[in-house]
């Protein structure tokens, strides 16, 4: 066996120390081979080592929870009457950053499998994707490549996109980030776990034969982007989605035999994480002939095998004897099915090639919560933060136009509609999306053969959390929330994906750290436990420094009747309109004052945590009694583009008045949180106020809807066509029909 060094171990991302420990475990020093396993299963990705020490703080235990953080391959919710739902988010930022078609296209692959290796069926998928200035020609390919990767995908897989959000700032030049989520249906007594035990049970490979793409892919993911990552490229794995969907339909009948004892996709680091993350969970070990795995290429060697993270890929334990029902499922579908295996009772990871032991490790000291190395990282408050809470309205001069700035609104990036990508992606497929032709402020997606519906959005405004990551974490969780609450649903846990700079530099890790403790403030409040999701390390250049630190909140909700479901549109001329919240003289990070002034150096915007939730509450309410015709949430853009949203799809307008104690472009424009604009009936109007009147929620008559004027305090602000031909087409000027 060929042995090892230090350096070896530090070409391969370990610490020095790591190596020591290695050499402590195995009584020996490991070969390049065992090295290899030790370098992707300690890294980052697969280790969290350097985020599950704030990680086990957030709240996980709640009365739906089937399935907590850490203990599946996603997280699984009860949704009561025998139906659960399955749903976890992932990014795959740094295989889109050198090759974006293919690495969007593979986050879209991975996250499924990890939904239907439970038993879950996909029936939604959202992503969040993050760019840097489309100025730029690279932007453009990255966002083109990124766009079409999922929507080939996803279409060709036949699961529908229904939300998602896109965003742009030159902090995600060379990283841009893509985070992928899935969500899935699975019935009581239709799941299956990701664990092996039982020796003398067989292991299977099944799906896609191994190449040689991916192949550390999970060590990749856990470094900068440099001028050299281009050399990376074999890191980025190459998908198929009809060979997936071929693998999503046998997958699900061959758990419906009863023979599967576990099952695990193959994702960052391939055929090694799968064998040692379910023997660890099940006790026991495993005995692995390499070269009986069905390969692309010839003379690939252990490590390559081991490492590989080619894509539609499964591990399965067949209980010993009924080894033909699994085989012949998998025949049926024409997808490759090979013994390569036995578990063994030795706790061990044990791999030979051609008769000759190659590798043998302990699989409880490669995984989480076993032997993987746990750091408590430096953390210090960054200069610039408390330079910002210097900032003050005062100081920003009000502009003399309003209209102007209303239009640059209306035209930038961020704001403006993004059909571009949405008519990229299938929403239909499927036909159980109920927000394809009505919009909502999350997606909602009809259970067949029940009554009820999930909602599903996903949320961060990374700018925020930039400003405070504390409070712009809360606020994500809370922004995340209230789309849920607007859309008719309760909301119910979330997902995270963790997307920030170096973990080694101490004004990132306090940014992360703060990041948490907004996330766990929110999510207690909320009741929204944390059933798990993805840390991404490393996102930011030698250049350009870390991207803005981006937790972005993937929350499921539940509609436990349809009948609530509510839409975001103005339905009718005259209906009246009211701000459900309070208004605020704010316009911190805003995107106003971002993009018109041009000032970044500012608090996050007013947020409190308890008037947010009391706020959601009345929402609730007023759905649930049938009292109000719209409800949409004030967040990026402000209240003017609120306004503006709810006016577009049925072509009217609105007609409001602003308030005299608070500056205008604060009223048009801020982003002050806890915030809902809803629309009423006349008829209505005396039950809506009676109701708040219970409350302590602050409520203010802002207008009526028109027929397609938009005039505040009696000054045109133009035509709802002439708003809707420019926000409609932004995208499409910039990149092309």
């Amino acid at each position: 066996m060929q042995l090892t060094t230090v350096e070896t171990a530090k070409d391969l991302g370990l610490l020095p120390e790591e190596f020591d420990r290695i050499k402590e475990i195995l009584g020996r020093t490991p070969n390049f081979t065992e090295l290899s396993i030790f370098s992707v299963m300690w890294s980052e990705h697969c280790s969290y080592k350097n985020s599950i020490t704030w990680l086990k703080t957030l709240p996980k235990d709640g009365p739906r929870m089937l399935a907590k953080a850490g203990e599946e391959n996603a997280g699984m919710v009860d949704l009561g009457d025998g139906v659960a739902c399955v749903f976890k988010i992932e990014s795959h930022n740094h295989p889109s950053a050198l090759e974006p078609y293919q690495g969007a296209a593979t986050g879209v692959g991975g996250i499924n499998r990890d939904i239907f290796t439970m038993g879950a069926r996909p029936i939604a998928q959202l992503n969040s994707l993050r760019f840097g200035n489309l100025d730029s020609e690279r932007n453009k390919w990255l966002l083109k490549g990124v766009v079409k990767g999922i929507g080939d995908y996803g279409n060709a897989f036949g699961i529908p996109t229904v939300g998602g959000e896109l965003f742009f700032d030159d902090c995600y030049t060379i990283n841009p980030l893509v985070n992928a989520m899935s969500a899935g249906i699975v019935e009581s007594g239709g799941t299956v776990s990701a664990t092996s035990y039982g020796v003398g049970n067989p292991v299977y490979i099944v799906g896609s034969s191994t190449g040689k793409d991916g192949i550390h892919g999970a060590a990749f993911a856990s470094k900068n982007i440099t001028e050299d990552s281009v050399n990376d490229l074999p890191s980025v794995q190459v998908g198929d989605p009809f060979q997936e969907k071929l693998l999503l339909e046998a997958t699900l009948e061959v758990i419906r035999t009863g023979a599967v004892i576990g099952m695990q996709d193959m994702g960052a680091a391939g055929i090694i994480c799968s064998n040692s993350e379910m023997s660890a969970k099940g006790e026991h070990g495993m005995r692995v002939d390499l070269d009986k795995v069905p390969v692309r290429q010839e003379n690939m060697k252990p490590f390559e095998i081991l490492l590989s993270e080619s894509q539609e890929r499964m591990l399965i334990v067949v209980e010993k004897g009924r080894e033909k029902e699994v085989e012949a499922v998998f025949e049926k579908w024409d997808l490759n099915c090979v013994e390569i295996g036995q578990v063994t009772d030795t706790k061990r990871l044990e791999y030979y090639m051609d008769g000759e032991l190659v590798a043998d490790v302990p699989a409880d000291d490669l995984v989480l919560g076993g032997g993987a190395p746990v750091y408590k990282r430096e953390f210090r408050e960054p200069a610039y933060y408390k330079e910002n809470q210097k900032f003050s309205i005062d100081d920003v001069k009000e502009p003399e136009n309003l209209v102007a700035v209303a239009e640059h609104l209306v035209s930038h990036p961020n704001i403006a509609s993004k059909r571009w990508v949405s008519e990229q992606y299938d929403s239909m497929v499927g036909t159980a999306t109920m927000t394809t032709n009505k919009p909502s402020d999350a997606a909602v997606v009809n259970i067949k053969g029940t009554d009820k519906a999930i909602a599903l959005t996903v949320d961060c405004n990374s700018r925020y959390v930039y400003a405070d990551p504390q409070k712009g974490c809360a606020i994500a969780v809370a922004e995340a929330a209230r789309n849920i609450t607007c859309a008719g649903g309760e909301p119910v846990a979330i997902t995270n994906c963790l997307n920030f700079g170096n973990p080694y530099v101490p004004e990132v890790y306090w940014q992360f750290v703060g990041a948490i403790k907004g996330m766990g403030e929110a999510c207690t409040k909320f009741e929204t436990p944390v059933t798990g999701g993805n840390v991404s390390f490393y996102n930011q250049s030698s250049d350009e420094g870390p991207v803005f630190p981006t937790p972005t909140i993937g929350m499921l909700g539940v509609l436990d009747d349809v009948k609530t479901f509510m839409t975001s549109d103005f339905k009718a001329e005259g209906d009246l309109i009211y701000l459900v919240g309070e208004s605020v003289n704010d316009i911190a990070s805003s995107q106003y004052l971002a993009s018109f002034h041009n000032i970044t150096a500012c608090p996050a915007p007013y947020f409190d945590l308890e008037k947010e939730y009391a706020m959601h509450q009345v929402i609730k309410q007023l759905i649930s009694q049938n009292l109000i015709s719209s409800a949409h949430d004030v967040s990026d853009g402000g209240l003017y583009i609120a306004l503006l949203e709810s006016s577009m799809p049925n072509g009217l307008g609105f007609s409001i008045e602003s308030d005299d104690d608070i500056r205008k472009d604060a009223f048009l424009f801020g982003e002050a949180q806890g915030r809902v604009v809803v629309s009423v009936k006349p008829e209505n109007q005396g039950a809506f106020i009676e109701l708040l009147a219970t409350s302590d929620t602050e409520l203010s008559l802002l207008g009526s809807v028109t027929a397609g004027q938009l005039s505040v305090d009696e000054e045109s602000f133009g035509d709802v066509k002439e708003s809707w031909a420019i926000y409609n087409n932004v995208l499409h000027g910039i990149l092309g029909a």
